[in-house]
């Protein structure tokens, strides 16, 4: 079947969407690529987005406004590529992720479902992390899913994926491990705008940290911050590192624009390196992986890995967690949990999202009957392309 999937990041700075063919054979999942795009919010959509993110305050009249907006323009951007879709999935908007003592307790995604399927036509499947939070875990990263089945002839190999947010797929030999590292993109881009007068939503290029040092006492201010030495699993977002956090962590320092920009590109590098350390192969996919300035950062703290983007594998770097998306859409519809337990820490694997009925009566397949183990990105279901090597 043919499946829209649907996400913006914690960066709020567009709509993902993708359109995956997905079909089954035993424990193999096949998933062909079938086209993306990025649809920008609409600029005053975008902005009260992030006026309602914390620490700000909002209203709960606020919060229903932007469901219903952030859903029509969920809606808008399914239709670009709905035309010969089964099925849309949508991971919608994340605006407050409540962790409390290392444990989380609730997720809030707005987008509402009922206006993408109205549009479309379709049946949609939503909500799709507070499942996994019900059943004892974080309800992230959902990457892992994807992640521990694609690259599991790999091991050990590393999905690291840098958004606002940056998260990591550990895949070893004997198990998987995931979870959020830390800031990506979130300090740079606020950090971007502050020093550009709001010229810049983000460090383009990394051209600002290019021409910075690093400030050791502000990165080891940085690197105190708790979290890093939570162990896995953990989630977290910008109920943490947001400008109030910035500006905590610079108080007293004279910080140069540039060298405020480098240092947390060091920081964002360091904090991801920490997570690959005994990796072969790192694959990067987000916006961060358009970032020479952290590219390098990277590499320099991890001289024995090789660094790919998933686009040598066959996802598209700026489309991968649409398409993980497709894929979480599928293995819901097909009644085959969706989450990993010993990534997110759940009690145990769940079928997760509900389900908004489209035009139609829902007419759902027989469960999947059998573990799916594996998935294969191929060019078309008899030509793989992008199939990692195994290490030599």
């Amino acid at each position: 079947m043919r499946v829209v999937g649907l996400i913006s990041g914690t960066s709020v700075d567009g709509i993902d969407v993708a359109l995956a063919e997905l079909t089954a054979s035993g424990d193999e999942v096949v998933l062909v690529p079938l086209g993306h795009s990025s649809v920008p919010y609409p600029g005053d959509l975008r902005r009260e987005l992030l006026a309602a993110l914390p620490p700000s305050g909002t209203t709960v009249e606020q919060v229903t406004r932007l469901d219903t907006r952030v859903g029509q323009a969920f809606a808008a951007a399914a239709s670009t590529l709905s035309g010969t879709a089964n099925l849309v999935a949508s991971l919608g908007q994340t605006v407050f992720h409540w962790v409390d003592s290392g444990r989380a307790r609730g997720s809030l995604q707005l987008g509402q479902p009922a206006w993408i399927a109205e549009r479309t036509g379709l049946p949609v499947v939503a909500d799709l992390r507070v499942r996994d939070i019900a059943a004892g875990g974080h309800g992230a990263p959902l990457a892992s899913t994807l992640d521990a089945l694609w690259l599991r002839d790999l091991a050990p190999a590393v999905a690291l994926n840098i958004g606002g947010i940056a998260n990591v797929t550990v895949v070893r030999a004997d198990g998987v491990q995931a979870f959020d590292t830390g800031p990506g993109n979130a300090l740079l881009d606020l950090a971007a705008h502050q020093v550009t007068g709001g010229a810049q939503s983000s460090d383009l290029d990394g051209a600002i940290a290019a021409r910075g040092q690093i400030h050791e006492e502000l990165l080891r201010r940085l690197l105190d911050e708790p979290f890093y030495a939570a162990p896995p699993p953990k989630s977290t977002g910008k109920e943490l590192f947001h400008a109030g956090y910035l500006r905590a962590a610079t108080d007293g320092l004279d910080v140069r624009d540039e060298d405020l920009l480098a240092t947390l590109t060091e920081l964002t590098a360091v904090t991801i390196a920490r997570a690959c350390a005994d990796a072969t192969t790192v694959i990067v996919s987000g916006g961060g992986a358009d970032n020479p300035s952290l590219m390098r950062a990277l590499a320099r703290h991890l001289p024995g890995a090789r660094l790919a983007t998933s686009d040598e594998f066959g996802l598209p770097r700026d489309a991968k967690e649409a398409y993980l998306t497709a894929l979480l859409g599928w293995l819901t519809w097909h009644g085959v949990p969706a989450n990993l337990p010993e990534a997110t820490g759940a009690r145990g694997p769940r079928l997760l999202g509900s389900i908004t009925p489209g035009a139609h009566p829902l007419s759902m397949p027989a469960p999947h009957p059998v573990t799916v183990t594996r998935l294969r990105v191929a060019a078309h279901p008899d030509q793989p392309i992008g199939v990692p090597d195994a290490p030599s």
